[in-house]
This record gives C-alpha cells, sequence and structure tokens, in this order.
C-alpha cells in the first residue's frame, strides 16, 4: 500500500492521517513549523515517524500531502525537491494545481483532495471527516488513488477543472461560514428580548436540526418553509416594521435574503409570478 506522509500537522492534515491510518494506510513521516503539532500528529498514528523538516518528508513518502495554511503551500511545494515517482498532493479548497507547478515540473504527479467539512478543532475534524464529500483535482494515475483514499473515508467525490475551485470555494463559504453568520444575526435578535446568545442557540439548534433534515429528506425547493414560501405579504411588512424599530442594521440582509428566496418559493409551487412580484416589491422597496 501507498506509504504517505504529511507537511503540515494542523486540523485537516491530523484528521487525514488519522482516520486513513484507522483504514491500513502506512502513515510513515510528518514534519510540521510546530513540533507539538507534528508530535500530536505522530502519538495518533502508530509507525509515524516526526521529521525536522519537508523535504525529509518529500524523501521519504511516496504520496505527500502539502496540509499547511494555503498561503504556505506554494513556497513549500517550491523550496522542496521533487522527483518522479511520488505524488504531491495539496488540500487547499480555493487554490487549483498552479500553486504545485514546481512538483511537477521535476516529475511528480500532483493534485488536489478538498474535504469539503466543517473542522473546528481537531477532534471535530477527525469525527466530521468520515462521509464527506471530497473535491478531486489530478490526472490520471493518481486521480484513480485520490478516489480511492475517498472511498476509503466513506466519502464521496467529485472532479473539478481549475476554473471551478475558487467557486466550489465560495460555496462552501455561503453554506458553512455564512450560516454561523446568520445564525449568529438571530441571536442578537433573541438579545433584544432578554435572551442571552447561549440560550438562543441552544433554543435554535433543534430548528437547524430539522432544516438540515428537511434538505436532505425534502430536498430542494420543496423544504422551503416560512412567510415567502407561503406569500405571506403581511408577516414579512410585521418583520419590517420590527426590524426597523429593533434593528435597522439588519434590514438590508433581511432584504437580499429574502429577494434570494422568493425564486426558491417560486419553484416550489405554492406562490404564483403575481404573488412573487408582490414579495419582490415589497423587499425592493423597505424605505
Amino acid at each position: 500500500m501507498i506509504e504517505i506522509g504529511f507537511i503540515g500537522a494542523g486540523t485537516v492534515g491530523t484528521a487525514l492521517a488519522v482516520r486513513l491510518a484507522e483504514k491500513g494506510y502506512p502513515i510513515v513521516a510528518v514534519a510540521s513549523r510546530s513540533r507539538s503539532s507534528a508530535q500530536r500528529l505522530a502519538s495518533m498514528v502508530a509507525g509515524c515517524h516526526i521529521y525536522s523538516d519537508g523535504q525529509a518528508v518529500a524523501n521519504a513518502a511516496q504520496l505527500i500531502f502539502i496540509t499547511t495554511p494555503d498561503d504556505a503551500i506554494a513556497p513549500v511545494a517550491a523550496q522542496l525537491n521533487w522527483h518522479s515517482g511520488q505524488s504531491v498532493v495539496h488540500s487547499s479548497g480555493a487554490f487549483s494545481l498552479d500553486i504545485l507547478e514546481p512538483a511537477g515540473r521535476a516529475g511528480s504527479q500532483v493534485g488536489g483532495f478538498h474535504p469539503l467539512q466543517t473542522f473546528a478543532s481537531v477532534t471535530y475534524a477527525i469525527e466530521n471527516l468520515p462521509g464527506s464529500t471530497f473535491a478531486l483535482e489530478a490526472e490520471e494515475p493518481l486521480l484513480s488513488t485520490l478516489k480511492e483514499l475517498a472511498g476509503a473515508l466513506d466519502g464521496h467525490w467529485i472532479e473539478l477543472r481549475a476554473g471551478d475551485k475558487v467557486i466550489y470555494h465560495v460555496a462552501a463559504v455561503f453554506a458553512c461560514n455564512y450560516l454561523v453568520t446568520i445564525v449568529k444575526l438571530a441571536t442578537d435578535l433573541w438579545q433584544t428580548f432578554g435572551i442571552s446568545s447561549s440560550e438562543a442557540v441552544r433554543a435554535l439548534l433543534p430548528l437547524l436540526g430539522g432544516t438540515l433534515n428537511n434538505l436532505d429528506n425534502v430536498g430542494l425547493p420543496h423544504c422551503l418553509t416560512g412567510p415567502i414560501s407561503r406569500g405571506d405579504l403581511g408577516t414579512i411588512r410585521k418583520h419590517i416594521l420590527a426590524l426597523k424599530e429593533a434593528a435597522p442594521s439588519l434590514l438590508p440582509a433581511y432584504r437580499e435574503l429574502g429577494l434570494q428566496t422568493i425564486p426558491i418559493a417560486e419553484a416550489k409551487g405554492k406562490i404564483d409570478r403575481h404573488r412573487a412580484e408582490e414579495l419582490q416589491h415589497l423587499l425592493q422597496n423597505l424605505d
């Protein structure tokens, strides 16, 4: 089985190393800017040797993951001596294969292997990784190897072209990072009637869980609920008046999210074009 090394031992690198080792892949080498991070990874993976620099990892392994912060990937790829017969793979969601060009010029196969997952800590990264979708960029035979790794992690995979990568990452930001932002805005509103942020999060979590469950089981657009899905102009007018009084700074976000929701409601079939235009007029003329 192919021997794997990691340059960078943060949350993503550690999660990949631990889970791949559990599936029988030999994780033979790690180096990290933080010695303690490398020690942590090696302590969780039997047979993994800690090296003081990335070149030693490149010399020891057949497949090398560069799992550093994004801005460090290109410098790492440029500084090390690569050779044919090995594969060099990064796990950036936003960057394509051009940042691995020095390795490719030296004869190495290069690839991208991005787990579409949220990694708040090493513990949760390890827990959340199985079952994720992995965005792959590579040519054969490395592509087949990366598909095999995704399958070993009980995941799904999609192939991306170089021009797809940034928009793919923007989509992930909308689905993950901005969900956190939206929940924060909701908890801020709860504080206007005396409920703390922590209490609000606890109260909203079942609603969030139900929404995700509906997305999974009912799917878009039919999982959409709420006043826009019903074409409820009266409720939306009440929302607007309440926000003008309690949180006027949130009106632009409410308007834009509402406008983006109207086509989903139309696709669901619960409102017609006339009601959709009424909703648009209401939201576009909040002043």
